[in-house]
């Protein structure tokens, strides 16, 4: 059977989906984000590991520290996230194995991330005393 369609017509509807450069913009500042935040968590990392347990608390529990820890957990994680996705949807050609490998990345990377965010939190706001 004859295709009377024209290249576009043919061509329309496949690629990317309209997303595609939003999401690699947003890997990218994801990325440059997490170079000062990485500089500074091993910074926070060095002093919480010479100290005693209340002086890391006490270091965690400070306004900045704890909100530069939030921030380094929440950009990481989606990072984390927008990573293993494009892994995943380059890797896996299955609907079935793709949708379900997408949704076990989404549980997994939020539950991290929401038990780490709960942990500092509480630390920070002298829950753990």
């Amino acid at each position: 059977m004859t295709d009377l369609r024209t290249p576009l017509s043919r061509a329309r509807g496949r690629g990317a989906a309209g997303h595609g450069a939003a999401h690699w913009v947003a890997e990218r500042v994801s990325a440059i984000a997490l170079v000062p935040l990485t500089f500074w968590m091993i910074y926070a990392a060095l002093t919480i590991s010479t100290a005693g347990y209340s002086q890391a608390v006490a270091f965690v529990s400070q306004p900045v520290n704890a909100v530069l820890i939030l921030l380094v957990l929440i950009v990481s994680g989606w990072h984390m996230h927008a990573g293993a996705q494009v892994v995943v949807e380059d890797y896996v050609h299955r609907t079935l194995g793709r949708s379900a490998l997408l949704l076990l990345n989404l549980f997994v990377t939020v539950l991290v991330t929401a038990l780490a965010v709960f942990s500092v939190l509480k630390v920070a706001l002298g829950g753990a005393l």
